[in-house]
């Protein structure tokens, strides 16, 4: 079983470059954390203000240490949250159905 987290990011009008760009230097270093299984960014190709990021991890504890990490308070807190209008979570675990 794995710990899923899904978040939907609508940047303010006219600060979806800002928020672009944390996004982008989150990638790399979120991918290479140990217990992170993927970590993908998507962005709207018909509102570019709108992303959606999909991010699984080993457990609950491997996405704590993510919300601690240097390179998410930086580009996720400092440089790309205080950009948006909105900022929506949802978590879940894996589920392969009754066995």
């Amino acid at each position: 079983m794995a710990y899923v987290v899904t978040a939907y990011w609508t940047a303010k009008q006219g600060e979806e470059e800002a928020v672009a760009a944390a996004l982008s230097k989150m990638i790399e270093p979120s991918r290479a954390e140990p217990g992170n299984l993927e970590y993908q960014v998507h962005r709207d190709p018909e509102n570019a203000r709108m992303f959606f990021l999909y991010e699984k991890y080993t457990d609950t504890e491997a996405y704590a240490a993510h919300s601690q990490s240097p390179h998410f308070q930086q580009y996720g807190l400092q440089q790309g949250i205080p950009h948006l209008e909105s900022r929506e979570r949802a978590f879940y675990v894996t589920w392969e159905g009754d066995s």
